[in-house]
């Protein structure tokens, strides 16, 4: 397995700055935004689309510095529907979709979005509960006539650029969960699986090596995020974790990000990364930072210790002690 980092986080920073930091901490490998909402700061997604050069250069960029990219992530919503947000991020989704196979690259990154409750709406409408019986109806007519239509054909095109969707399970949008990932897998293709981030499933109350586990055996386990998430025992205990105050108001929040070891100890994050491991998974654990008590460096710089220790690097070879 290898450390890699979300460049989002130095995105306001040139590649080049960003590649010699990464370098300098001793991380491996990188994931860079192309476009919807973490941006594309780092690549410049026409140009190294019309040119092999340019893309020449930024993978020469990346293999000077002994780093590989390990994603091109594209988070966004292609099912809302607010049209133009739609078209953009639809259109983000294709062309990090044809880079990737251009450069290589096996894996884009990103959501699986979430529709609006009718052919008349303006808004997403995240369906959280079954009763009264209308939000079933709303679930029903979004899977239906959006959500399977929409990435059974992107499950083709992805086959033909031989690459594979990795789905950030996020609340806020259809595939939140192992549950709702796996339908839409089965639904819609095998190119589609899990970019999987902890920190996004703690504060549902789902166990992420539990998920884990599931989804490596499911054969849909395609990238790894490293982020913690911290929940406030006397505000979750009054509250419960759906919260939607800002994320500015830390002492207030049931629940916040935090970077590695800041939510959960080193102990966890080494039975995460042997779960991993045993499960199949040899492929970059992608620091995302988004701690609002540590500045990127210092955040960065923490996540980083942890994970040195807990990411199994080496093979582990034959049993010397024991047959197989």
């Amino acid at each position: 397995m290898r450390i890699g980092i979300f460049t989002a986080l130095f995105g306001d920073k040139t590649r080049a700055e960003t590649l010699d930091i990464v370098k300098a901490e001793g991380i491996q490998a990188v994931e860079f935004g192309g476009g919807a909402y973490p941006g594309s700061s780092h690549l410049e997604m026409e140009k190294l689309l019309e040119s092999k050069e340019a893309r020449d250069s930024l993978l020469k960029e990346v293999a000077d510095r002994g780093l590989i990219i390990s994603a091109i992530s594209c988070h966004g919503n292609p099912l809302s529907p607010n049209k133009a947000m739609a078209a953009e991020h639809h259109q983000a989704f294709v062309n990090s979709v044809k880079l990737a196979s251009l450069l290589g690259i096996d894996c884009v990154n990103g959501f699986s979005g979430c529709p609006g409750d009718s052919p008349t709406a303006t808004q997403p409408n995240w369906v959280t509960c079954a009763w009264p019986d209308e939000f079933r109806d709303i679930l029903e007519w979004q899977w239906k006539e959006k959500v399977i239509p929409y990435w059974k054909e992107q499950n083709s095109f992805l086959k033909q650029h031989n690459v594979k969707f990795a789905i950030e399970m996020h609340p806020g949008f259809v595939c939140y969960s192992n549950d709702t990932l796996l339908k839409l897998r089965k639904a819609a293709g095998d190119q589609i699986g899990a970019n999987f981030d902890p920190s996004h499933l703690w504060w549902q109350g789902i166990d992420p090596i539990a998920a884990v586990r599931e989804l490596g055996r499911e054969g849909a386990l395609f990238h790894v995020h490293a982020k913690d998430t911290k929940i406030d025992p006397y505000n979750s205990g009054r509250n419960g974790n759906l919260d939607t105050k800002s994320y500015g108001k830390i002492a207030e929040r049931s629940w916040v990000f935090r970077s590695v070891g800041y939510g959960h100890g080193l102990d966890w994050w080494k039975d995460f990364c042997s779960e991993l491991r045993s499960g199949g998974y040899d492929n970059v654990l992608s620091i995302e930072h988004e701690d609002g008590l540590m500045s990127p460096m210092e955040g960065l710089r923490k996540a980083l210790s942890v994970l040195k220790e807990a990411v199994i690097f080496e093979d582990a070879g034959e049993m010397f002690w024991a047959r197989d």
